[in-house]
């Protein structure tokens, strides 16, 4: 199965930032090998993200949407503007959404839905807080937002979806999971959304681990089987940074 690395910029890069990058990041497209590539850059730098990775393989992923079409939604973007500028992906339910804007497990499954019916590729994150894993619930906790976010869903319609294990207490305090913890958490994480979609995912799912990842470490989670790739935050925002992590990858998955 091939590996998907994804960068979430977040808050980060104007557009002639992006520009610069994915010129950049396009030099050293060559060196990737096994690796299917995403860059998730801020709404403002789309359309300039789009236009410099034209003729790439590198795809383009948004960090969250509406879970409507259109209407009075003050500073929210809608499924169809993204898809204009060639946007495959999207990213949802991810912890700073969850736990900084109070986006809710009702709030992600509409925002699921309607990715679906656009024809977006969800990236849906999961993942406990260091309270949750402290207290023994990890599992509880990933099972309760898989189930809310994917149960009764049609199950050919998710058939490309990606699931981000994000435990929230790594995430950018340069703490990550043992990739023992991680592959644990993501084969629980595949077990349950195989027995919520059925045999449309089983032996499809990907399956992200996201949390202080970097070139350093990134082995010791791509070389387990049940983890498919990253969902990358601050080891992404440098081109050399994240293209050695993405040459890591592939060559760990080779071996």
């Amino acid at each position: 199965m091939k590996l998907i690395i994804a960068a979430n910029w977040k808050m980060h890069k104007t557009a002639a930032e992006t520009v610069s990058f994915c010129n950049s990041l396009k030099l050293r497209e060559k060196e990737f090998s096994g690796v299917e590539v995403l860059l998730c850059p801020p709404y403002t730098a789309l359309s300039a993200a789009a236009a410099a990775l034209k003729g790439s393989a590198i795809k383009l992923g948004a960090q969250n949407m509406s879970w409507e079409t259109e209407g009075a939604y003050t500073g929210e973007i809608a499924a169809p503007m993204l898809k204009e500028f060639g946007v495959t992906h999207v990213i949802l339910g991810h912890s700073e959404r969850r736990h900084i804007f109070g986006e809710a497990d009702n709030v992600i499954r509409k925002k699921l839905e309607q990715a679906l019916r656009f024809g977006l590729i969800p990236i849906l994150c999961v993942g406990e807080t260091g309270e949750q894993r402290s207290g023994g619930d990890t599992a509880a906790v990933l099972e309760s937002q898989l189930r809310a976010a994917l149960e009764g869903l049609d199950r050919e319609s998710i058939a490309e979806l990606i699931i981000a294990y994000e435990p929230v207490w790594a995430i950018g305090t340069g703490q990550a999971a043992s990739p023992t913890d991680a592959a644990d958490a993501a084969s629980l994480v595949r077990s349950a959304a195989e027995k919520l979609l059925g045999g449309a995912m089983e032996g499809a799912l990907r399956v992200q681990y996201g949390g202080s990842v970097n070139a350093g470490n990134i082995d010791g989670f791509v070389t387990l089987p049940p983890v498919n790739g990253a969902l990358v935050g601050g080891a992404s925002l440098a081109v050399d940074t994240f293209a050695d992590l993405i040459k890591a990858a592939g060559e760990a998955a080779e071996c």
